[in-house]
């Protein structure tokens, strides 16, 4: 076992949302992906998880990898750029450009890095037209870098079965404690250590919704999610703004 240190960066994504602990705080697939190492390693091991939700690129590059490469682990897991392919501000050769540079510093000072091909998440979401390219844009750009650094490439986006609604919360746009545990997984399998099976079991997708049933929960998602998020939009605010990390400091982890 060669990780004796693990430190994840980025947004909600690696947070954990929508993978609630009984406590109401979140878990997510790097907590899982630390609880496994963990366990091979002993306890020597040390994590630390220093992504926020809501980030943009530039935060989580400003506030997160400096705090990652000073910690010198010997993994680290960066995903970032999911919230900035949403903003009519997305500069794709800009985003090109600083993502390679980050992975290439990340990749200096010795540690295996994890990047991830995002899966589709815009099936289920508004504004398909215009974020779903972009979002094909990144990872192509992610599956690039990840080649020319020997950086581990999770690649999320070819695996269909994230477009069973099952993996996602109901918010449509974070993962669900099924979603998580099956990021987990691949992520456990990309570095070649081994899971519990049913972190990769995925329950059937679910009966077709009728028609005026499904315009009913659409109604509701856009109150409960959609307008806030614009609201958030229109005033200059993240959902992040009051959160700090869960889990800033590389130390021992127990699941």
């Amino acid at each position: 076992m060669r990780w004796r240190s693990y430190v994840a960066v980025g947004d909600s994504f690696t947070e954990g949302m929508d993978d609630a602990y009984p406590d109401g705080s979140y878990r997510g697939w790097a907590d899982l992906v630390a609880t496994r190492l963990a366990a091979e390693a002993g306890p020597d091991f040390r994590y630390a998880n220093l992504a926020i939700r809501g980030r943009l690129f530039p935060g989580v590059v400003a506030e997160q990898v400096p705090a990652a490469l000073a910690m010198k682990p010997d993994l680290i897991s960066f995903a970032a750029g999911g919230n900035d392919v949403l903003r009519r501000t997305f500069d794709p050769d800009a985003l090109a450009t600083r993502f390679d540079d980050v992975v290439r510093k990340l990749r200096s000072g010795g540690a295996d890095v994890v990047l991830f091909r995002f899966a589709d998440v815009m099936a289920r979401l508004p504004g398909q037209r215009l974020v779903a390219p972009r979002v094909q844009w990144l990872n192509r750009a992610v599956g690039e870098t990840a080649e020319r650094h020997g950086a581990i490439l999770v690649d999320l986006y070819a695996d269909d079965t994230y477009l069973n609604p099952m993996l996602w919360s109901t918010d449509r746009l974070h993962l669900s404690e099924v979603g998580h545990r099956r990021v987990a997984a691949q992520v456990l399998g990309a570095l070649g250590v081994g899971c519990e099976e049913e972190w990769l079991m995925v329950p059937e997708h679910p009966a077709p919704t009728p028609w005026l049933a499904a315009r009913a929960a659409d109604l509701r998602w856009a109150g409960q999610h959609l307008a806030p998020w614009i609201k958030r939009r229109l005033t200059g605010r993240s959902s992040g703004d009051t959160v700090t990390a869960k889990r800033p400091l590389l130390g021992p982890f127990t699941d």
